[in-house]
C-alpha cells in the first residue's frame, strides 16, 4: 500500500507553487504585498510524506483576528481547490501552514524571519517590500555579529550575539 503524501512529487512542486501563487494573487488582488515560501520546502530538504507548505502571506486589509485571516487565506486558495482534489485522489493531501500579516505587522522583525534571511524564497514581493525587511534584518544581524551555526546533522540555530554579556539588552 502506498503511503499518503503531504506534498506533490518534486517535479510537480514548481507548477503547484505557481498555481497557489496565482490563486493568492486572484484572491487578494491588489492587496497582496508579499508571499514567502519558507521551511523545509524552501530549503529543499522536505519529506513528501510529512512536510507541509509554509507560507508567509503579507496583505493589506486583513481581518484583525486569526480565524478571519485563515478564512481569507482559504477563500483565496479556492481557485486551486480542483488541483488539491486531484492530488488527494492520487493520495496526496497537501497541508498549508500559513502565517498572515499586514504590512505594518510584517515590518517588525520576528524570530520567524531569521531563517528566511538565508532560506526564504520570495514568490511575490510588490515593490520589494519584504526584500527590504529582510535586508534590514540582515544588516542588524551583521551589526550584532550574529551567526547561524549548522550542526553536523544539518540542524541549525542562531547565536544572535556571540559576545553577549550577562544583563546586556539588545534588539534585533
Amino acid at each position: 500500500m502506498t503511503r499518503p503524501r503531504t506534498l506533490p512529487p518534486a517535479d510537480q512542486v514548481p507548477a503547484f507553487l505557481d498555481a497557489c501563487l496565482h490563486a493568492l494573487r486572484q484572491g487578494f488582488g491588489g492587496r497582496l504585498v508579499s508571499v514567502v515560501l519558507f521551511g523545509s520546502l524552501a530549503r529543499g530538504d522536505h519529506d513528501e510524506e510529512r512536510s507541509d507548505v509554509d507560507l508567509l502571506v503579507i496583505a493589506e486589509g486583513l481581518p484583525p483576528d486569526r480565524k478571519g485571516r485563515y478564512r481569507a487565506f482559504d477563500a483565496a486558495l479556492s481557485a486551486v481547490r480542483s488541483v488539491l482534489q486531484d492530488l488527494a485522489a492520487r493520495g496526496c493531501y497537501v497541508s498549508f501552514s500559513p502565517v498572515l500579516k499586514t504590512p505594518e505587522e510584517a515590518r517588525y522583525h520576528t524570530p520567524l524571519y531569521l531563517d528566511m534571511v538565508h532560506e526564504g524564497r520570495l514568490l511575490h514581493d510588490r515593490d520589494g517590500f519584504f526584500a527590504g525587511v529582510l535586508d534590514g534584518l540582515r544588516r542588524r544581524l551583521d551589526e550584532v555579529g550574529a551567526r547561524r551555526v549548522v550542526l553536523p546533522g544539518g540542524e541549525a540555530y542562531w547565536d544572535l550575539k556571540p559576545d553577549y554579556r550577562f544583563g546586556e539588552v539588545f534588539e534585533i
